[in-house]
């Protein structure tokens, strides 16, 4: 992730007195702004406040062995003020894979996040502290590791568990 000139809602964000980083547009244009995990709910509020009601989607990504896990939030404004049409933003918060894998939930604030929060714990082991239900979705609860990490190895054995 590099630096990038900030983008408006950036710009609006710092105005507001939020220290966020601005990331370079993705492949779509689309606005990426850099947060860390304790003003995660903070600026999307301020973001819904401003229109931002809708989470499009919630999911999570690895940078690779070593490197950092992700979790992101993309949020759109539907009806823009501009004319537009939608405006939209993605909030990303970058994870060291040895520290703290912890994000407070956004459920709260969209109920959409529910089951995509779960999935990336399930997949990545980013926990999402405030979640209300928080336990694996997608593997068993006595499966070992997070699957969709970059420097997951397979077990080759996995017992599979009576159902009574």
């Amino acid at each position: 992730m590099t630096d990038s000139t900030p983008g408006p809602l950036a710009e609006w964000l710092q105005q507001q007195g939020f220290d966020t980083q601005p990331l370079a547009n993705d492949h779509l244009g689309i606005e990426r702004i850099g947060v860390e995990p304790q003003t995660l709910p903070l600026v999307a509020t301020a973001l819904k406040s401003k229109g931002f009601d809708y989470l499009q989607v919630q999911g999570a990504y690895d940078e690779g062995p070593g490197e950092n896990l992700v979790s992101f939030y993309h949020l759109v404004q539907v009806g823009s003020s501009d004319g537009n049409g939608t405006t939209e933003v993605r909030l990303e918060v970058s994870l060291p894979r040895s520290g703290d894998l912890s994000v407070p939930s956004l459920y709260p604030l969209y109920r959409g996040a529910d089951w995509q929060e779960r999935e990336c714990f399930d997949m990545f082991g980013i926990t999402y502290s405030g979640h209300p239900l928080p336990k694996r979705l997608l593997m068993p609860e006595d499966w070992v590791g997070y699957p969709l990490r970059k420097d997951y190895v397979q077990p080759d054995f996995y017992e599979l568990q009576d159902a009574h």
